[in-house]
């Protein structure tokens, strides 16, 4: 299996989910009262935990989700999973960003569970919100591909196209880049650093991943039609010494492939 996670989580509706959050946040709020806000997460963590359990919940701490597609593994670890239903995020920040909710939203995605919740200790009072995972995993492994605007070698879209559908879509970006940069051969062999120069100066080096020796690749998961992010990729591609870039975006039924010409360099080696 691709994804498993080592306990067995149960799925809840709004309602239940609702009802366990008005009793297990009463302890989170009793440990920040007695903690306070400066204390390190894991302080938080040990501290929560402890006192759900002692409440009579059980509660499960870095509980792994396995990841596995061909070749590649990689582990996830999930904060608290409380009566084996619930699962929370702790986090000490200065405030609770859209990377913490895409955290949550890929591991909800993975187990496909419908809400989970983030709860934010580095305040004068915790701070917590919901997240939804509206997509159901039949659902993100059903998905079109457009690849009219491709270019790149078939071994690469293949590569891709099978991962997605082994995991399906609306992941974090990082997973997927981690998981075909380890396909390709690994961060060693993947991962570039180039030298750049417009008109004829040089500037500093810049990194680039490689589909192939002459080839650059990015993976996005823009949601919405964006040409600009096109521009800014060739106007990048246009001060390196690479032929091309493989633009793949991830969307939620939606994976596009578009290959960016170097015309730059192309101009320069015909001269």
């Amino acid at each position: 299996m691709p994804i498993q996670c080592s306990i067995p989580i149960m799925t809840m509706t709004q309602d239940e989910f609702s009802a366990l959050d008005y009793k297990v946040m009463q302890h989170a709020f009793d440990s920040q009262n007695s903690i306070g806000s400066l204390a390190d997460e894991r302080v938080y963590q040990a501290d929560f935990a402890t006192r759900l359990i002692h409440a009579g919940f059980h509660v499960a701490r870095e509980v792994e989700i396995s990841l596995s597609h061909k070749s590649f593994q990689k582990s996830l670890y999930l904060d608290h999973v409380i009566d084996r239903r619930a699962v929370y995020e702790l986090k000490v920040v200065k405030a609770l960003s859209d990377a913490h909710r895409g955290q949550l939203l890929t591991y909800l995605n993975l187990l496909n569970l419908e809400r989970g919740k983030l709860i934010n200790f580095a305040f004068q009072k915790v701070e917590a919100e919901f997240v939804n995972a509206a997509i159901p995993f039949d659902a993100r492994r059903s998905f079109d591909v457009d690849r009219s605007c491709y270019l790149g070698p078939e071994f690469f879209i293949n590569l891709i196209v099978e991962l997605i559908r082994d995991w399906g879509t609306s992941l974090s970006i990082n997973l997927y880049l981690e998981a075909v940069t380890a396909l390709l051969g690994g961060l060693g062999k993947v991962e570039v650093m180039l030298p750049t120069k417009r008109a004829g100066i040089e500037l500093a080096s810049q990194r680039f991943l490689l589909a192939s020796p002459d080839d650059a690749f990015q993976i996005t998961a823009i949601t919405k039609t964006n040409s600009g992010y096109a521009s800014h990729l060739q106007r990048l591609l246009s001060i390196s010494p690479l032929r091309q870039l493989h633009w793949v975006n991830i969307a939620r039924h939606h994976v596009q492939f578009i290959t960016i010409r170097n015309e730059a360099e192309r101009s320069n080696a015909e001269k």
